[in-house]
């Protein structure tokens, strides 16, 4: 009986078959996962976890979200954990930060940041300065969340970018991932912060999938607020960025490398605090660094990362200036040519990757 198994094994056709089964078998271990999915699980694992953590805000409930982000959640957690709110900005976020001060964990969706606009008092006066004015006594542990940064063919008062604006302000975390394992591991983190804790989602990046590691999928799996990552190492010349811009610079250095020129990519994650040692070291062993960000030039996420680099050791290693690519100095157009013309494209890392390095 065994010779003859060994036999049918031993056939070409059979051996075909067996290889096809096992490279499916490869395909199927490798298991990816779209960032709202990454999101999603994230808040599930956490409602889960802790009976103080609740999600409010427009639509997040019944409909399960404006981007479907929170799928789901209302019909396993019900009315007490996944609320339902009015248009009203500044009364949810204000209802969310009086949780949040009375021991609560709320996490508070806004539709887009540009809408956090009608809350920024309840956000700045209220969450970020608390801690600080009660002398330690008042903690405000929440995460306000949702997308930032520009859509597509929404115009310029759903465009907006606000790292910086948010990134300005002590007593406040900001985060901007990129990837599903970045927004899981970042959001379960903010959820656990005893700090108010911005979180700046893509809302073009929600449906892309990423694959991710046995580690991420685990329900404990938490990354550290405050630390970039290095997406691709190179020698060069050093790209920072954060949000859906990581994967334009992933390209731009793809497309560099077919002509020798290796770059090293930085995934910044964490606006505030944000990982200096990291920007340095890099930029030490590269000497050479171009920022990429959507957001608007003017006092923008890239103007401190140069400001850091100027103030550090880093500035003696520098073989050529810091170049900025930015968003254009201009409200969001809704034309789809001129939009794509305001935000940074590959080509706009190449051609400031090739001046850094006095490349024709």
């Amino acid at each position: 009986m065994a010779t003859v198994i060994f036999k049918k094994l031993n056939s070409p056709q059979t051996w075909q078959q067996f290889s096809r089964c096992l490279s499916l078998t490869a395909t199927k271990s490798k298991q990816t996962m779209t960032v709202r999915d990454a999101l999603n699980a994230a808040m599930d694992e956490e409602i889960a976890r802790d009976p103080k953590v609740f999600l409010l805000g427009e639509e997040v409930a019944e409909y399960d979200g404006a981007y479907k982000v929170s799928k789901n959640l209302w019909r396993k957690y019900g009315d007490g954990r996944i609320i339902d709110t009015p248009i009203t900005e500044m009364g949810f976020a204000g209802i969310a930060v009086g949780a949040a001060m009375a021991g609560l964990k709320p996490i508070c969706e806004f539709m887009t940041f540009n809408f956090s606009m009608q809350a920024i008092d309840q956000v700045i006066n209220s969450a970020a300065k608390t801690y600080y004015m009660s002398a330690g006594t008042v903690p405000v542990p929440i995460v306000f969340r949702g997308p930032n940064g520009a859509s597509a063919g929404v115009a310029a008062q759903h465009s907006q970018c606000f790292a910086a604006w948010y990134g300005h302000c002590p007593g406040l975390k900001v985060l901007s991932p990129y990837s599903s394992e970045d927004c899981k591991g970042l959001l379960k983190s903010a959820i656990r912060d005893p700090n108010p804790v911005v979180f700046l989602e893509n809302e073009i990046m929600y449906g892309v999938g990423f694959e991710m590691s046995d580690e991420a999928m685990d329900k404990d799996f938490l990354l550290p607020i405050g630390k970039a990552k290095i997406e691709r190492e190179g020698k060069h010349c050093t790209l920072v960025s954060h949000s859906k811009f990581v994967g334009t610079c992933l390209d731009a250095a793809n497309e560099l490398a077919g002509i020798g020129v290796e770059c090293e990519v930085i995934n910044l994650n964490s606006i505030r605090p944000m990982d200096e040692e990291a920007i340095i070291k890099s930029v030490m062993k590269t000497h050479n660094v171009v920022t990429v960000e959507g957001g608007w030039p003017q006092f923008g996420v890239g103007a401190e990362i140069c400001a850091k680099i100027i103030e550090s050791p880093a500035f003696n290693y520098l073989d050529s200036p810091v170049l900025r690519v930015t968003g254009a100095d201009v409200p969001m157009p809704y034309n789809k040519t001129l939009e794509e013309n305001a935000l940074p494209q590959i080509s706009n890392v190449i051609k400031s990757v090739k001046k850094v390095l006095n490349i024709k």
